[in-house]
């Protein structure tokens, strides 16, 4: 059986694109990852992100949603850490 994969973009700003090593990626996951948290748990073991999940905030198509939200096909997604400003 031929399993599903979901093509998403995804961006990563401060410690992310520091960690990740790159601004953005086109990832292709499969169709058992359901929400916008499930993926981010992915690219944390591939990317050995150290920040929880609890401190992250995702973006989808511009627009803030929540981590419990169904994954989209083609969705441009944006993982946002904290940052601080002055």
């Amino acid at each position: 059986m031929t399993q599903i994969l979901k093509s998403i973009e995804v961006k990563y700003f401060a410690i992310l694109r520091e960690q990740a090593n790159l601004s953005e990626e086109r990832v292709e996951v499969a169709a058992d990852c359901r929400t916008y948290g499930e993926l981010y748990a992915l690219l944390k073991e591939k990317h050995s992100f150290t920040l929880p999940l609890k401190m992250i905030q995702v973006a989808v198509d511009d627009r803030f949603a929540s981590l419990d939200h169904e994954i989209r096909e083609s969705a441009r997604v944006v993982f946002i850490p904290p940052v601080a400003g002055g």
